[in-house]
């Protein structure tokens, strides 16, 4: 299985439910860091949970954070945080959620003027 992801520019790219053998690839194309806004169970009993994800990104030495988003409920304070990871975390990131629109809207938000 190929690793999906659409870059929004040099630094950022998102990406539609990952798996873990999906963390190594974004490590060997050279992510630094990944952001999983789907919340736990979202997708239901086969989506990978958080902590195994988390656990994947750490032994393929990448930094990561747990931010999870409702679909179609994304707050003010759902920005501010995304904004902070997206300073203080190494680039290039990598985010994902159920399809990426999620995360690119975080994105979006996060950075506009």
């Amino acid at each position: 299985m190929t690793l999906e992801y659409h870059n929004l520019n040099d630094n950022f790219a998102v990406a539609p439910q990952i798996n873990l053998e999906d963390v190594q690839t974004a490590a060997n194309v050279g992510f630094k860091s990944i952001i999983i806004n789907r919340p736990d169970f979202e997708g239901g009993a086969e989506q990978p949970t958080s902590a195994d994800v988390i656990a994947a990104a750490k032994s393929a030495g990448l930094d990561i954070a747990y931010q999870p988003v409702i679909s179609g409920q994304i707050s003010a304070e759902d920005v501010q945080e995304f904004a902070a990871l997206i300073t203080r975390l190494p680039k290039p990131i990598l985010a994902y959620c159920r399809s990426g629109s999620r995360c690119a809207n975080l994105y979006h938000e996060a950075t506009a003027d």
